[in-house]
């Protein structure tokens, strides 16, 4: 391994000015060890023991050669503590080793591009539990209110190889889908992405074996035990009939059957604004979790206690919030946006947050009206701490402000302002979905597409909102009739159109320009946009 660790030593060198590790480096980049094999499918054998907390399987990689290589080195990634052994393969190996959450393993062979080839690798230890999931990342073994085992893990930030042996690279999702057995005691329940294809029982364990056929991205990758009972709806959506599946424990069924009343009306808000259902072969599903909630593709987790808003409180502040589920809402829009489209890197994670948070801007006008989801959507501003750029650095498995969420929204928001129309900017939302499907995408491709579609540059405007923390602020002054106005606190040349007085136009620069105002009295700001004004 002399040429891993000669690589590992320059890279290390190479980041420790900026203070990351070589470990970010290794997880957050497509490193010479990833960039020539593309992961096709995952197939995954998974048994969670409550008892001592313990996760065991294995996991069989299909992947596809991308170039001519020889004797490649294969980074697979596998968080400690956990341990992994290679148990079948079809390469000629010439060693393995492990550096910390990596395992490499060094081949002696040519590799021909478009080669097809396999590595197996069963798993088995003691990972990470969770400490306030879904926030820090880790398993959750915990009990529920009747005292059964209740366990799922929660690996968004963390990564799936917090407990699996993967490609834990988000640019990197398994083409063909994966087949996932989940093994648990004969008295509780296994429930994971996609549709359930066959259950088993042999003595006093059961297997049960979930298909999802579409591309999934890796953090969703999650199995959940639990004493689940499960019911069925079927929606008629776009694309046809949409099966809708939900487990949920026993002693809720009752309530789960009252509150995913929501999820029709959501899903029929979602395909007007989005685009059909991304997963229609894999279904909907909502399951209930040992946690909050979480976007997991084809199985959204579900931990609101059956009750309105975001743990009965309302993010926005203005009551809006208090008329719907936030996590049904919330997580079931990342259908879309996180999971359909997913960001290449996780510095480009405003992707699927921004949109995210504004689906439930669009949800409320949908299922309530206008006025509401504009007062929802300017109320939430509040939560913003304009603390640091939205973009996370590159490369690092590293996010930024958490300001991706109500920020990200309210650019979207502002964006949507200047488009000045309601159906072009609801085409450029399901174009996206059409033109980017099942795809990882870059901020740039999202960028440079709504700047197409609209026909208006918009560069300066992300810039503004995802590259740098200040609010631009509108300077003016008025005198009878005459405006006087400026932008403060923007980047340079920022090309940010507002309309004032309902419908005149006006577009501020960094320099002082007057207007005549075409309507009588004071000035009107239209508070939709997400700028500051300052009356001079």
């Amino acid at each position: 391994m002399k040429k891993t660790l000669a690589l590992l030593t320059f890279v290390s060198g190479l980041i420790s000015a900026q203070e990351f590790t070589k470990q970010d480096t290794l997880k957050g980049s497509n490193t010479e060890f990833r960039n020539f094999w593309d992961v096709k499918k995952y197939e995954i054998t998974v048994e969670p023991k409550f008892v001592d907390q313990s996760v065991s399987g294995q996991n069989k990689i299909t992947f596809e050669i991308t170039k001519d290589v020889t004797n490649p080195v294969f980074q697979i990634d596998l968080q400690q503590p956990m341990n992994y052994k290679i148990i079948a393969t079809d390469e000629k190996l010439c060693a393995s080793r492990r550096e910390g959450d990596f395992i490499f393993i060094e081949t002696k062979k040519a590799y021909k591009k478009g080669e097809i080839h396999t590595f197996t690798l069963q798993f088995f230890g003691h990972p990470i539990v969770a400490k306030n999931a879904p926030w820090d990342g880790g398993w959750v073994f915990k009990k529920d209110d009747m005292g059964n085992p209740w366990m799922s893990v929660a690996q968004e930030g963390i990564g799936t190889s917090v407990w699996l042996p993967t490609k834990d690279l988000w640019s990197d999702e398994p083409d063909h889908g994966m087949i996932m057995k989940i093994i648990t005691p004969k008295d509780l329940v296994g429930v994971g992405n996609g549709k359930l294809i066959a259950k088993t029982t042999e003595k006093d364990k059961s297997t049960y074996t979930w298909e999802v056929k579409n591309p999934i991205n890796l953090y969703s990758i999650v199995p959940n035990v639990g004493k689940y009972v499960n019911f069925k709806e079927t929606y008629s959506g776009e694309k046809g009939p949409l099966d809708l599946d939900y487990w949920v424990l026993d002693y809720n069924l009752d309530k789960a059957k009252k509150q995913f009343q929501q999820v029709k009306p959501m899903m029929k808000a979602f395909e007007y604004w989005f685009g059909p259902y991304p997963f229609y072969e894999d279904s909907y599903k909502l399951v209930e979790s040992p946690y909050l909630g979480m976007e997991h593709q084809s199985s959204v987790a579900y931990g609101n206690n059956y009750e309105n808003g975001y743990l009965g409180r309302d993010l926005s502040g203005t009551g809006v919030g208090l008329n719907w589920d936030f996590i049904i809402v919330h997580e079931s829009g990342h259908e879309w946006f996180a999971n359909n489209i997913t960001a290449k890197d996780k510095a480009d994670m405003w992707i699927h947050e921004g949109f995210t948070n504004y689906s439930e801007t669009l949800f409320v006008e949908q299922y309530m009206d206008k006025v509401s989801a504009e007062k929802y959507v300017v109320g939430i501003r509040r939560n913003i701490a304009n603390d640091k750029p939205i973009i996370g650095p590159y490369g690092l498995g590293k996010s930024g402000s958490s300001d991706m969420y109500y920020k990200g929204s309210n650019m979207i928001h502002t964006i949507r302002q200047v488009i000045n129309n309601d159906e072009k900017f609801r085409q450029i939302l399901r174009g996206l979905n059409a033109d980017f499907y099942h795809q990882t995408v870059t901020t740039k491709q999202v960028e440079d597409y709504i700047s197409e579609k609209s026909g208006i540059d918009f560069s300066t405007v992300f810039d503004q909102y995802l590259r740098t923390t200040p609010i631009p602020t509108l300077e003016y002054s008025q005198n009878g009739n005459e405006l006087k106005y400026r932008y403060t606190n923007t980047v340079k040349n920022l090309k940010l159109p507002i309309r004032i007085n309902d419908n005149q136009e006006i577009s501020p620069t960094q320099n002082w320009q007057t207007i005549k105002l075409s309507a009588a009295g004071l000035v009107r700001f239209d508070s939709n946009y997400y700028i500051n004004y300052s009356a001079k």
